[in-house]
């Protein structure tokens, strides 16, 4: 068995993986940029080394540096994880030349399949349904212009070289052909360096399924049943699940056995993925959903997949403890007919995005980072952590194991539903929205539903109600009695409220506060003035609206702390300057609002930290008033 493993990734897949080798008893090396000096997955292993400055291409891509911590620490194995290098045949190559063990396929088995063209040739030989479609070496316009007439429109252009969606276009007629081709070519070219494509029938309710399959360096090949991954947002996942909705044991068998005959053709050792793209649509015959006659290779991909979470909750089977063992030269622990389906597992990918703003990522520090652990959840982070923009936003995965689909999706729903993540925005309520599609849950959906869903999947941007009610109850009932100069409120011996007006992002909102809490709704402490309240995947920051625009945020020491994030957009002292009580120190622009925070008695600035333009996170200190 290795004794060491430096683990050449990062954030959650570099803590999964350092959790098996912890079982196993496997001293583990993390590796890691500027950025991640302080991230889960440095703390957690038993060593780690810094590989060089944030940008991937300056260190997580970088093979020698990698493989240079790999001899610095003594380690005798490397596992890549997903991303990065993972598929790098070359970076497979260098690390068995440096004497270390490759924890993933042989590099032949990685080219072989790196190139869709050349992949697809040898499936055909192989005997595996490939979808209809032009694999030659002609490249001309002319000819590919000629092929996509012979296949008929519509017809989908692919980069042989390609991924995540990257140099793909779908084309539905002969005039969009050329400009379409173009297009693909030129970002083909700019993602993977080769501006070949090949051609392929568009299915038109398409499905895309695929099958875990594992080899050992004993020449046995076996499959861990099939995962349906149809959810998908610009061709990237969102959700996925296993076994398939709608797969009967005919098509089952057929599918898993063409995919042990593709990863035989290559002579794969480790984990691996054979994707499939299924037809959905109506039949001759008139019915729809999963057949053999209609599902098509796609691809596959030599490494470990996001997604591998569900296989192992419906197997029972820890796939990076077989990538281990089978690295190690053992075979692989079970045959095929030991291996079986138990229930069903979904699994839903959470990153820090906003999808009201087209899911563009958003990076900062989770001051709030609450899942509810009733279900499996692999994160590389914790509360208090910064996003990165460096890296993929993806910071966590859900993943709901139960004896069958119906509950298998209540229960996920369940732990998005107390999912809050603050101010760093989210897609758990997305996600949320996505389990409670009538299609979904028919468990009937095509690769195309979220984008012909569009904004009927995006939450509301404004809180509810009942979200505005809990906020209301919860400040009166934590903070009465918290004095708060130029602010109304709470005050002890005040004539009791009704109603209490709420800073939103929207504007001020005047609340009732409700004799108790509302169920579905969570409330919890965002800062030491303000609620957090959350519902079905969605959080919202409600404070006290001040009236005046003015306020101190500070300790009975004179520490003028910042209630909440947000940008400094003036400083009105300087170090050594005296001020008196409620004179203003400075501006705070959050939540789209001004906040003005002042001296809580006649006193001297000490300990400025800020200037105008600055970033500052909830509770940073600012500066400090002395008593004179």
């Amino acid at each position: 068995m290795i004794t060491k493993l430096l683990i050449a990734n990062r954030g959650e897949i570099a803590c999964r993986i350092i959790r098996t080798a912890r079982k196993l008893g496997v001293a583990t090396v993390a590796v890691y940029s500027d950025a991640d000096a302080k991230a889960l997955h440095v703390r957690q292993a038993d060593e780690s080394v810094h590989i060089g400055p944030s940008p991937a291409a300056e260190s997580y891509l970088v093979g020698a540096k990698i493989i240079a911590a790999a001899k610095q620490t003594g380690a005798d194995a490397i596992h890549p994880g997903y991303g990065f290098l993972s598929e790098n045949a070359d970076f497979a190559q260098a690390v068995i030349d440096a004497g270390l063990i490759w924890v993933g396929p042989k590099p032949a088995s990685i080219r072989a399949m790196g190139l869709k063209d050349a992949a697809k040739t040898l499936m055909m030989a192989a005997g595996v349904p490939v979808t209809p479609g032009y694999l030659g070496a002609d490249q001309s316009v002319e000819r590919l212009t000629k092929e996509a007439e012979a296949i008929g429109y519509p017809v989908l252009i692919k980069a042989v070289a390609g991924g995540g969606g990257k140099g793909m276009r779908k084309v539905d007629a002969p005039a969009d052909f050329a400009a379409s081709l173009e297009s693909c070519r030129r970002e083909a070219k700019a993602s993977f360096g080769n501006d070949e494509v090949l051609l392929e029938k568009w299915i038109t309710s398409p499905r895309h399924i695929e099958v875990q399959v594992f080899g050992d360096a004993h020449g046995n090949v076996v499959h861990l049943f099939e995962r349906d991954c149809s959810l998908q947002r610009r061709h990237q996942k969102v959700i996925e699940e296993a076994p398939a909705p709608g797969m009967d044991a005919a098509t089952r068998e057929a599918i898993c056995a063409a995919a042990v005959r593709a990863a035989k053709a290559v002579d794969y050792e480790g984990a691996g993925t054979i994707e499939f793209i299924a037809d959905g649509s109506a039949g001759e015959d008139g019915g729809s959903g999963l057949r053999a006659d209609r599902i098509f290779f796609m691809e596959m991909n030599t490494r470990l997949q996001v997604e591998h979470p569900v296989t192992e909750e419906i197997t029972g089977v820890d796939l990076v403890e077989w990538q281990l063992r089978v690295a190690s030269g053992e075979p692989l622990p079970l045959a095929q007919e030991e291996l079986s389906i138990n229930g069903h597992a979904i699994e839903a990918r959470l990153y820090a995005e906003d999808p009201a703003k087209g899911f563009l990522p958003s990076t900062g520090r989770l001051e709030r980072f609450h899942i509810p652990k009733d279900e499996r959840v692999d994160t590389g982070v914790e509360e208090g952590a910064t996003v990165s923009p460096f890296y993929d936003p993806m910071i966590a995965k859900i993943i709901s194991w139960a004896p069958d689909r119906d509950r298998s999706i209540r229960d996920l729903k369940k732990v998005l539903d107390g999912t809050a993540v603050w101010p760093v925005k989210s897609n758990a309520g997305f996600l949320y929205r996505l389990l409670e599609d009538a299609e979904f849950l028919e468990g009937a959906m095509t690769t195309g539903l979220i984008a012909a869903r569009g904004d009927d999947l995006i939450p509301d941007t404004q809180p509810t109600r009942e979200m505005l009610e809990t906020a209301a109850l919860h400040l009166q009932r934590e903070y009465l009695g918290v004095e708060q100069a130029a602010l109304t409120g709470f005050r002890l011996n005040a004539e009791t409220k009704k109603s209490v007006l709420l800073a939103t992002e929207s504007g001020p909102v005047e609340a009732r506060i409700p004799d108790d809490w509302f169920d579905g709704v969570w409330s919890s402490a965002a800062t030491p003035t303000m609620a957090l309240v959350s519902a079905k995947g969605v959080a919202f920051a409600l404070g006290q609206h001040n009236p005046h625009g003015e306020g101190q945020a500070s300790a009975a020491d004179g520490a003028i702390i910042a209630p909440m994030p947000g940008k400094v957009i003036a400083v009105d002292v300087s170090e050594g300057q005296a001020v008196t009580a409620g004179q203003r120190l400075l501006v705070l622009e959050a939540m789209k609002m001004e906040h003005a925070l002042t001296a809580p008695f006649d006193g001297v600035v000490e300990g400025l930290s800020v200037s105008a333009g600055g970033q500052v996170q909830v509770e940073a200190l600012l500066c400090t008033v002395v008593p004179q």
